[in-house]
């Protein structure tokens, strides 16, 4: 009708003018949430990840963007390498940060150390297990598992025990969702007497207790940059032996991710012996700043320091925890990750009260559980930065208050 105030737009898409204005043919108006800045919340987390990043990382992500080939890109790669090399003791050639999260590091261990066909063999204490299996077995891997109860692990005896010729071992260093740091020591010579590659999973440990990539035998490893090297989520140091490249880089078919092929990030990186690097992607720079800085920090701390604070504070909060008349969730104190406590969920209460109580309140977040510990544990997490008494002192206060004013059962 001509007696609408409102404009029509033509069907031919052209612009008419409407009160003065002149109306877009655009059908998709600007989005109203965009038009405003986001208040983002300033909250300690305590969560298993990610942690809090400290203002110097995020200082350095700040810095002024470079292309990805740059020199001086190059330069803040090639010491990141080194810083990698430091974090996980190993004098690795092939050491790099692949551009994602932990994840993506997990895929690309496995993509390219595996081909269709061939086996490999999961210890499986948690999720990060579960997780791997399901990403052999979409390439078509030969996948076997060894299984635990949560909270538990593996002796060496029993991973010997398992009569399988796998071309690769799976294991998760510090399985975040059950709490449990797993020991090493052993298993390396245990994978190289069967002429299989020893895979370890250490995102929820590294940096916070004690591993040695090189003397313990371990021939490809990852972690995430969320967790006790306080960068943003978003990359993912991983490494490998030379007798991983030597499989690696002799397969027969090339790996099913292009993404995350080794012949590719090894020569983005400066990993192999050809005098230039050719483009593959666009590394995230800014991430890179904040990675470089992280492991920085960690340098400077000194690994010895940073292993021996995360002990010392994790014991203080277990020690506070009983104390309260909470239960820990892993009963064998040497087993107890430092980076990731898990507590079982107190008889009676919502654990979802319970995290929501802390968050509403103080301002701080501790998890659930997740995979198998989903529903029967809360996680608190203290990395790097985050990893300190006064953090421990602030969130069992946080846990008694939530502990009086939350909902309980009388079961």
């Amino acid at each position: 009708s001509h007696s609408r105030s409102r404009c029509r737009l033509s069907h031919l898409g052209s612009r008419k003018r409407c009160a003065g204005s002149i109306m877009s043919s655009l059908s998709v108006l600007p989005p109203e949430c965009l038009l405003q800045p986001f208040p983002v919340p300033q909250r300690l987390m305590l969560g298993p990840g990610p942690s809090n990043v400290p203002a110097r990382i995020a200082a350095a992500g700040a810095q002024p963007m470079l292309g990805h080939l740059h020199t001086e890109t190059i330069e803040i790669m090639n010491q990141i390498k080194s810083g990698i090399q430091y974090a996980f003791q190993t004098r690795n050639r092939v050491t790099l940060a692949v551009s994602g999260p932990g994840h993506a590091a997990m895929e690309c261990a496995i993509f390219n150390s595996l081909e269709p066909g061939e086996s490999i063999l999961i210890a499986v204490n948690g999720i990060w297990g579960e997780r791997a299996a399901e990403i052999a077995e979409r390439i078509g891997a030969k996948v076997n598992t060894v299984v635990t109860s949560a909270g538990g692990y593996f002796t060496n005896e029993e991973i010997e025990q398992v009569h399988i010729m796998p071309v690769v071992f799976f294991f998760t260093h510090g399985e975040s969702s059950t709490g449990v740091v797993h020991p090493i020591d052993g298993i390396g010579d245990l994978c190289h007497k069967y002429k299989c590659l020893f895979l370890v999973d250490s995102v929820a440990a590294l940096g916070g207790t004690p591993i040695f990539m090189d003397e313990q035998g371990i021939d490809i490893m990852y972690t995430g940059s969320q967790k006790v090297l306080n960068a943003p989520p978003g990359t993912a140091p991983i490494s490998f032996s030379e007798r991983a490249c030597q499989k690696i880089f002799n397969r027969r078919t090339k790996p099913i991710s292009y993404f995350l092929d080794l012949n590719w990030l090894a020569n983005y990186w400066g990993c192999d012996d050809k005098p230039v690097r050719v483009y593959h992607h666009t590394g995230p720079v800014s991430s890179f700043y904040g990675l470089r800085e992280s492991l920085a920090i960690l340098a400077e701390t000194g690994l010895e320091n940073s292993w021996k604070r995360h002990k010392e504070v994790a014991e203080y909060f277990h020690k506070g925890l009983e104390e309260m008349g909470l239960k820990l969730f892993v009963q064998d104190k040497k087993a107890r990750l430092p980076t990731v406590t898990t507590i079982v969920a107190p008889p009676g209460y919502d654990w979802r009260e319970i995290t929501g109580y802390i968050m509403k309140t103080y301002n701080i977040e501790i998890s659930g559980g997740l995979g198998p510990s989903a529903g029967m544990v809360l996680r608190v997490g203290l990395m790097g930065c985050n990893s300190s008494k006064a953090n421990v002192d602030k969130v069992l206060e946080a846990l008694a208050e939530a502990l009086k004013h939350c909902h309980k059962s009388r079961v």
